[in-house]
Order: structure tokens, then C-alpha cells, then sequence
């Protein structure tokens, strides 16, 4: 860094060089007669705008130019980061500045990188300031070098090398490339657990994440080791000791070791068990509303017990929430122990303090891009501008999810700062897609690929009204219809459905020797009113006009239906009824959430009766669906479903309402609809597949474990499950009564994913006993289905 003036030459360039350090270093003046400055003159910039050097020059046209001056300028210009040199002269009383600018940032690359996308590492890298078009700063390459190491030992690739290479270009510009050369994996080779004598070795390694490499480590990466999952390993196995009695377990000291190729890590965690605690007594002190015994009622541990960490904690959320219940949404209850490690038992006092009663203020919404705020807020039951209540809270929660329109729903309360009887309530919502596309589709070696199809919008517009158009294109069952719901049809909850429809009904093509048609067409509306927070009836009327067609080559039932509903006593030609089918119904929701659940029960009973025209029947379902969460993110689904139906006033049940079995939503791995007790219902003995006729009555049994993909975490949009199917399709009329020994068994795996067009669910089904007439499909996939 030089000063130069024409006016005082300095006669060796050395002494200039250190007369210029000397100046910036140590603010000491050079010898130097004040000028005025009539002009100043920047040289040397080539990207940089003359305005910008001189905003950050301390001296205009007009100052007197000092040597005070002259460091401030030189301290100024080079504090901006744009300059690798910067020399003042004057040339008369004119102020030169002598530019040599930093050289620009071409382009950022990265080779070699597979463990990282590298649009991402670039994008992280122009935030750090190290991008295209920016000024290099060596140190930011230098951390940014660092940073990427850190990030891939975070992987477990401990053996990552990372060159950096600077390369000059044209026009004062450079390429940054940073040649990676990852290495391999260093995995967990052994875990050991020293200390522990109340458990085994093996037990306590079940209880943590990390692991040695297994099956599924490839996808989990458990065998990667990392600080992070470490230190959250440690806070497991304290848990774990905790909710066993062991009160003052410690972890004393963990030891992480790698072999010199960098390939293998070696894990030791050192615990101190302590000695085994029972509880000897708890009691409650401070302001309890006049609830003691209700908030004792609510605590778990009783004397005698083993100390468990988990109930503890559980009891003192129970006494919390149930003062929220009251108002006081930020109670406090603490639980302080009392040791008496002579005996190991420890007493516990539960201090409450409830804190100041509030009320809400206001409801906020968020995250509703889509929904309307009126979609959200009718279903809230905590009102503004009255008491905090808990209860109502977490109902509101539960409702908002049971909607269907959302994969996530958080309500948080936040203080109002100056206000402390005041709170407002957060509602964040993350929407799923209103428009939905279903598409079924299962795969046999007789069928190939079939294919159902509907367009749904769940959430119209955001209004919560639902608008559906389904089209089922299979080559045995087509449908067209027309649905409308609006769940606000009245203020107080009133829900009404309109619905039109046209459903064809006809053979498998494969089946050339057998042919028949049903078409029905029709319309209905409904009603579901609202009898509490979780129940609702339902009441609708409809008509339904249905044709049937058969031939020479049709099924025996569907002849005997003909001849039964029409004047041609051989059963051959056409037959049309009339019903009038009015419908009634209950249901009951507590699930957590329509869309994924994982506790909670649904139950549903519908009738159907068609008390006139010339088609008199009744149909009758009753489901009960059951979720309970397990351990872990582990959740037990389970469903049963009884359905039964029969003719009135001496008519036969039609058998175009016949109830099906078979597929995704009954009996996994046998094909759709296609289960029936003996294989009857074709016409002849040379058809050598099993026509689906369906049955007056079905009973239906699923059983699934589901938890979340390995290596998701808590996600639940992605689970695999594994099931169990039991079901069947019987005909009391025809002599087939209900026998569960009748029943047709299968089991498998799948996947399920809330996808952005829908839920999608995957299985692969095993037939336990499969009759020779039935017909097998494995692998079935289903969007936009539900259990």
C-alpha cells in the first residue's frame, strides 16, 4: 500500500513502500504539505463503479488533503473487500487512487460429489457469499473447504479429501472447483456397553438408534456414526433406566475410536447404574383449585411402585392440562423428589402452581393458502374472547384433522407481552392437494392391468364444499357419477349430498362365453346432522331405476332375476325395477386425523330400505375401525365390517346390490370383488374362471402394523405395513349362511403414501388358503384409498 505525491517525491521506492505500511499500521503521518483538492482521479477499477469509490472515500473536492486523510482513505477503500492493492498520488492538486481490483467469482464447481446434491451445495455456498459474480475472499473459501469436510464426517465418510482449486481467467475472473474425492463409508463395526448389570448388553443396544450394519442400515444409515445421533442415544438408554427405577443412573463416559483406514468405528458407552428406586409416597402442595383428589386420581405412580420417569412426566401433563381445562394455560406442576438411598425409596412432593387465568384473544390462521379461514374456524370449539380451555383446544385440533384437508395441523398459545391474562392461539396448517386423482390398478396373468379412475375436489375452492366426478373403466364394473357435499349446509353443521349416477354392469371381456347387463341409473340426497362433537346421523332419500339383460350364456342368478322381475319365465331377455331407497345412518369419529391416523376409533352403521316399487329390499352395514399406537411410531390398524341384506314383502334381494369381496379395502391378494364361497354363479361348466356375483351379505376383518419408512423419522406420509385379511361374500337365499370356516385368508406387505395427488397404498398379498376356483392377484396399488 503506497502514497505517492508529485508535489514531495520520496526518493526510494523502499522507503515509500514502508512509509505507506508505516501510515496504515500505525496511523503516523508522512511528511506531507496539506493541498487543497480541486480533482479527484480513480484508475484502475474494472467492475467497480466510480460512484461506489468514492462514497467510501473520506475526502471531496475541495478538502485540504492531509496524511490523517490519506490512511483513512487507504484504511476505507481496503475495508470494503473489493481491492487486492490501493495506492493514493497526487499529481499537483489532483487526488489520484491507484485501483487494483479482487478478482470476481466466474463459477463455483464441484466434482466428485455424490453424497451431496450439488445445486444445493451451490446455492449454500452463494448464502456463505462465495458465488458467482460475488468478490473472492480466500478465507470464505478456506471455511467454506472446512464447512464441507465437516458436513461429509457428519456422513461417516471419514475419509474425504476436498482440493480446492483457484483458477484465473480473462477479465480479472476465476473459477473456484472443489475436487472431491469422498471415500468410503467408515460404519459402525461394534458397540459396546460397559457397567450395566440389571440389563443385558444386548438389551440396552435394542433400546438405541445407532447400530452395527444391518439389513436396512443402507437406507437408515443407523451404522453411520454421528455426535449428534450419539448424544441422543445416550439420552435413550437414561430414559430407559429412568422408567425402571433407576433414578441416579449416569452415563460416565463414551469413547468413539476409528482404525487407521478410516473404515471402522469402535463405540463404548460406560454407565453407572445406581441403585433401583420405589416410590414411598407422593403428595400434592400448592394452589389446586379445590381438585385434590381429582389431580391425585391422575397421577399413576402409586407407593410400592418403581420409580418410572415416563409416568411421572405423564402425571404432571395430566394435572397441566387439566388445569387448562380451568382456564390456566401455563400452570406449572413440578415434581421434586426426596431420596432415601439407605432404603432406595425416594418421596415425591408435586408443587402446583396454576398461574394466572386467561382467556383468548384472538385465533390466528396460517398456512391456509388454499382453505378458507371459515373452513378452519367453524370447526374450532374454542371460542375468542373466552376462558382458555384445554379440552376444547385439542377437540378443535382433532376436527381440523378429521377434515381431511390437511397433513398436519399445530395450535400453539403465545403470551400477548403486557397482557399476562391474555393469549392468542396459533393455528398452522400444512394442506395436502383439494383436487385428487384415484387411480386403482391390480395385475393377474389372466386380466393383465385393469384400471379404475375419479377426479375429486375435496376441497372445492377452498369453500370445504366436495365436488366429484368418478369413472370406473374396468371391464367388469363402469360407473359415472356426479356428487356434491357441502358439510355448512346450515350454520349449525347440517351437511347435505346430491349425488346422480349411471353404473353398467358386464362381463370380464376374457369371458367370451358368458354375457349379461345391468345399468343403473339414478340420484339421491342426504343429510348428516350433527347430535355432539363426535357423532352424526344421517337421513336421505333416492330413486334408482335398474335394467337387467341376459341371455342364453348369462349367469344362473342373473336369469332367475329376469324371470322373477319380468313376464319371460325362461329367464332370458330384460327386467326393469323401480326403488325408492330411503337411507339411515350413524357415525362416530374420534380419530386423530382422517388422513393419517394413529389413534382413535371410527364407527359407522347405515340402513338402506327400499319400502316401495317394484325392487323391495333392505341392505345393512356396521364398521368399526380401531388405531392404537403401540411403542415407538409403531400403530395397530384395525377394521371389521358386517354387512347383510335380504328382500321384502317376498321378493328376493336384487342381485345387482349384491355386496363384493376381494382387493385392497377387503381381502388383499385375491382379485377385486372375486371371492364367493363355492365359485358358483357362471352358466356353464365350461367357463373355466369364477364370474363375480357378489352375495346378500359380507363380513370383512383387517389387521395392519404400520410405522414410518426407515430412515423418515416421525414423517407418517411414507409407512410401510405389514396385514392380515379375512373376508367373504355369502348367500343365505341360496342356502349360504354365514360361516366363518368360509372365510378366504391372506397376509403381505405394502406401502403407504400421502402423495401429492392423493393417498397411495401399495401391497403385495399372499392367499393363505385359496380354493382352486379363486382367482390370485399379488400385487395390487390403490390411489386415493384409506384403510
Amino acid at each position: 500500500m503506497t502514497f505517492h505525491s508529485k508535489r514531495n517525491p520520496l526518493p526510494f521506492v523502499p522507503r515509500l513502500i514502508a512509509a505507506a505500511a508505516f501510515l496504515v499500521c500505525a496511523g503516523q503521518a508522512l511528511a506531507l504539505d496539506p493541498f487543497t483538492v480541486t480533482d479527484i482521479r480513480v484508475e484502475g477499477i474494472q467492475r467497480t463503479e466510480a460512484g461506489t469509490v468514492f462514497s467510501y472515500l473520506p475526502v471531496r473536492v475541495g478538502d485540504t488533503f492531509n496524511d490523517e486523510k490519506a490512511a483513512a482513505a487507504i484504511k476505507a477503500l481496503y475495508a470494503t473487500g473489493f481491492f487486492k492493492d490501493v495506492r493514493i498520488e497526487a499529481d499537483g492538486s489532483v487526488l489520484v487512487v491507484l485501483l487494483e481490483e479482487r478478482p470476481a467469482i466466474a463459477s463455483v464447481e464441484f466434482t466428485g460429489t455424490k453424497e451431496f446434491d450439488k445445486v444445493q451445495l451451490t446455492k449454500s455456498l452463494k448464502e456463505l457469499g462465495l458465488g458467482e459474480s460475488r468478490i473472492l475472499d480466500r478465507s470464505l473459501v478456506d471455511r467454506a473447504e472446512q464447512e464441507l469436510k465437516r458436513q461429509y464426517l457428519t456422513r461417516g465418510l471419514y475419509g474425504v479429501k476436498i482440493t480446492t482449486t483457484v483458477t484465473p481467467i480473462e477479465r480479472n475472473r476465476v473459477n473456484v472447483t472443489f475436487a472431491v474425492d469422498e471415500g468410503e463409508v467408515a460404519r459402525i463395526k461394534q458397540i459396546n456397553i460397559v457397567g450395566n448389570k440389571a440389563f443385558s448388553e444386548k438389551e440396552l443396544r435394542d433400546q438405541i438408534k445407532l447400530s452395527t450394519s444391518g439389513w436396512f442400515t443402507w437406507y437408515s444409515k443407523a451404522d453411520q456414526y454421528s455426535k449428534q445421533k450419539l448424544a441422543g442415544d445416550i439420552e435413550t438408554l437414561r430414559s430407559f433406566y429412568l422408567n425402571r427405577g433407576y433414578l441416579e443412573m449416569q452415563v460416565d463416559s463414551t469413547q468413539v475410536s476409528i482404525t487407521p483406514d478410516k473404515k471402522d468405528i469402535y463405540i463404548t458407552v460406560n454407565v453407572n447404574e445406581g441403585s433401583k428406586f420405589t416410590i414411598a409416597g407422593i403428595k400434592l402442595e400448592g394452589e389446586m383449585l379445590g381438585r385434590e383428589k381429582e389431580f391425585e386420581s391422575l397421577i399413576s405412580l402409586k407407593p410400592g411402585d418403581a420409580y418410572s420417569g415416563e409416568k411421572m412426566t405423564e402425571s404432571t401433563r395430566k394435572i397441566s392440562e387439566r388445569m387448562g381445562v380451568f382456564g390456566y394455560a401455563f400452570a406449572n406442576v413440578n415434581a421434586s423428589p426426596q431420596i432415601n438411598r439407605e432404603k432406595n425409596e425416594v418421596n415425591f412432593t408435586v408443587f402446583v402452581d396454576p398461574g394466572k387465568r386467561v382467556y383468548v384473544r384472538r385465533i390466528n390462521i396460517g398456512g391456509n393458502d388454499r382453505t378458507r379461514d371459515e373452513v378452519i374456524r367453524r370447526e374450532f370449539r374454542q371460542l375468542e374472547s373466552s376462558w382458555y380451555d384445554g379440552d376444547r383446544i385439542r377437540l378443535s385440533k382433532d376436527r381440523i384433522g378429521r377434515l381431511g384437508y390437511f397433513t398436519d395441523t399445530k395450535v400453539d398459545t403465545v403470551d400477548i407481552p403486557g397482557t399476562p391474562d391474555q393469549v392468542d392461539l396459533n393455528v398452522n396448517v400444512v394442506e395436502k392437494p383439494t383436487g385428487s386423482v384415484m387411480v386403482g390398478a391390480g395385475f393377474s396373468s389372466s386380466e393383465k392391468l385393469t384400471l379404475t379412475g375419479s377426479i375429486n375436489q375435496a376441497n372445492a375452492f377452498g369453500s370445504g364444499n366436495n365436488i366429484g366426478i368418478t369413472v370406473n373403466t374396468s371391464r367388469i364394473f363402469r360407473t359415472i357419477s356426479l356428487s356434491h357435499t357441502n358439510p355448512y349446509f346450515t350454520d349449525d353443521g347440517v351437511s347435505r349430498t346430491v349425488e346422480v349416477f349411471l353404473r353398467t354392469t358386464r362381463p370380464p371381456l376374457f369371458l367370451t362365453d358368458v354375457d349379461f347387463r345391468v345399468e343403473s341409473r339414478g340420484g339421491n340426497v342426504s343429510f348428516g346432522i350433527p347430535v355432539s362433537e363426535l357423532d352424526r346421523v344421517f337421513v336421505g332419500a333416492g330413486i334408482e331405476n335398474t335394467q337387467v339383460q341376459t341371455f342364453s350364456n348369462s349367469p344362473l342368478r342373473y336369469q332367475t332375476f329376469v324371470s322373477e322381475n319380468s313376464d319371460n319365465t325362461s329367464g332370458i331377455g330384460a327386467a326393469e325395477t323401480t326403488a325408492f331407497p330411503l337411507t339411515m345412518a350413524w357415525q362416530r369419529d374420534n380419530r386423530d386425523s382422517a388422513l393419517i391416523p394413529t389413534q382413535g376409533r371410527f364407527r359407522r352403521a347405515n340402513l338402506e330400505v327400499s319400502p316401495a316399487g317394484s325392487a323391495q329390499y333392505y341392505r345393512s352395514t356396521y364398521q368399526d375401525q380401531y388405531f392404537m399406537p403401540l411403542f415407538g411410531n409403531l400403530t395397530l390398524a384395525v377394521n371389521g365390517e358386517v354387512s347383510y341384506g335380504a328382500g321384502l314383502s317376498s321378493k328376493s334381494f336384487p342381485v345387482f346390490k349384491n355386496y363384493y369381496a376381494g382387493g385392497i379395502g377387503s381381502v388383499r391378494g385375491f382379485f377385486a370383488g372375486s371371492l364367493s364361497v363355492d365359485g358358483t354363479g357362471t352358466t356353464t361348466s365350461s367357463s373355466r374362471f369364477n364370474l363375480p356375483i357378489g352375495g346378500q351379505a359380507r363380513v370383512i376383518m383387517n389387521a395392519e402394523l404400520q410405522l414410518p419408512f426407515p430412515g423418515t423419522g416421525v414423517d407418517r406420509s411414507l409407512r410401510w405395513f405389514t396385514f392380515f385379511d379375512a373376508g367373504q361374500v355369502f348367500n343365505p337365499q341360496y342356502g349360504q349362511n354365514i360361516s366363518l370356516g368360509d372365510l378366504r385368508y391372506s397376509t403381505g406387505l405394502g406401502i403407504s403414501w400421502i402423495s401429492p395427488v392423493g393417498p397411495l397404498k401399495l401391497s403385495l398379498g399372499y392367499p393363505l388358503n385359496p380354493q382352486s376356483f379363486d382367482r390370485i392377484q399379488r400385487f395390487q396399488f390403490q390411489l386415493g384409498t384409506g384403510f
